[in-house]
C-alpha cells in the first residue's frame, strides 16, 4: 500500500513539476482554485470566494455540528487533505495547510503557488475575527466583501442590545468534564453578553478537566453547554446535565449554544452572541423553564 501511494504522489509530483507556469499561478489577478486545508478558513472562504474559485475544502465543512456554513458547503468540493489529493487540484492559493503538509506542498509554493496562514484564525476576540476576515478577503481578491461581511458582524452585535449577564458568573462546561478557561472564542462571548467565566477562579488554562463536585461547589449563576448534550444519551453528555450540578443552578440557568458557532471566529459569532443573550433574558423574565 505505501510502495503504491509513493507511486502515485510521485506521478502527481512530476507532472506538477512539469506543468507550465501560467496554469498554476496567475500573475496579479484573484486565485482561480482555493484550496482551504482549515475547518476555521473553510467558513471564511464560503462566505467571501466566488463558489467558482473554490477547488477544495476540508471534509468538515458540510458538517453541520462543526461548520456554521453546512448548508453552504454541500455542494462544494472537498478534500480529506492528503497531499496527493491537493497536488491534483492544482491549486494557486491554499489556505493554512498544515505543517506537514505544507513541507510536502513546498513545491507547489516555490511554482508561484500562494500560501496562506490565518494566523489570527484562533484570536479569541472580535479584532482577530476581523483580521481574518480582511485576510482572506484580500487574497480571494474580494477585499470589499470582508468589509461587508465586517460591517453585518457589528450590525449584528449592535441589536442584540445591553448585556444581560450583569456580571453573574457561568461556566462553560463540556463532554468528559472539561472547562473552557479564559482567553478562548467562549470567553469573550461570555464577556459580550456580561458574564465572568468562573474558570479564571480556578486559574485554569485555556481548556481543562474539572471535577463535578468542584464545579458544583463554585456555585455558577450560569452553565452553558453545546446543544449536542440537551438530548445526548452518551455517558459523557449526561455528565454536563448530572442531578448534583442542576441542584445547585435555578430553574432556567442552564444555557446551550451549538458547537459550530464557537469552534471557529467567524461569521457565525454575532449568532452565538445573540443566542447567549436570549436565553440569559428568558431565565430572567418571570417565568423560566429549564
Amino acid at each position: 500500500m505505501r510502495k503504491v501511494f509513493v507511486r502515485q504522489f510521485r506521478k502527481h509530483l512530476v507532472l506538477l513539476l512539469f506543468m507550465p507556469f501560467a496554469s498554476i499561478a496567475h500573475g496579479a489577478g484573484p486565485p482561480q482554485r482555493v484550496v482551504s486545508l482549515n475547518m476555521c478558513a473553510d467558513q471564511l472562504v464560503i462566505a467571501l470566494a466566488d463558489r467558482s474559485q473554490i477547488a477544495g475544502l476540508t471534509e468538515w465543512a458540510r458538517d453541520p455540528q462543526l461548520s456554521f456554513y453546512a448548508d453552504r458547503a454541500r455542494d462544494l468540493p472537498f478534500t480529506h487533505r492528503s497531499a496527493e489529493e491537493i497536488l491534483g487540484l492544482h491549486p494557486d492559493l491554499v489556505i493554512s495547510a498544515p505543517y506537514r503538509t505544507k513541507e510536502v506542498l513546498r513545491p507547489l509554493k516555490a511554482r508561484g503557488v500562494k500560501m496562506l496562514d490565518l494566523k489570527h484564525e484562533d484570536a479569541a476576540g472580535l479584532a482577530g475575527i476581523e483580521q481574518s476576515i480582511r485576510t482572506v478577503a484580500k487574497a480571494v481578491g474580494h477585499p470589499d466583501r470582508g468589509t461587508a461581511l465586517i460591517a453585518s458582524i457589528h450590525a449584528e452585535l449592535a441589536k442584540i442590545g445591553p448585556p444581560p449577564g450583569r456580571g453573574r458568573t457561568a461556566a462553560y462546561y463540556q463532554r468528559q468534564g472539561f472547562l473552557t478557561g479564559t482567553g478562548t472564542l467562549v470567553d469573550e462571548i461570555m464577556h459580550r453578553v456580561g458574564l465572568v467565566n468562573i474558570a479564571a477562579k480556578f486559574g485554569r488554562s485555556a481548556l481543562s478537566q474539572i471535577p463535578l463536585e468542584q464545579l458544583a461547589l463554585a456555585r455558577p449563576d450560569f452553565v452553558v453547554t453545546e446543544e449536542g448534550t440537551r438530548t445526548g444519551e452518551d455517558r459523557s453528555s449526561a455528565m454536563v446535565r448530572h442531578p448534583l450540578l442542576e441542584s445547585v443552578l435555578r430553574p432556567g440557568h442552564h444555557l446551550y449554544i451549538p458547537q459550530a458557532l464557537t469552534v471557529c471566529g467567524g461569521p457565525g459569532y454575532p449568532r452565538a452572541v445573540a443566542l447567549l443573550a436570549e436565553q440569559l433574558r428568558k431565565a430572567d423574565s418571570p417565568t423560566p423553564k429549564r
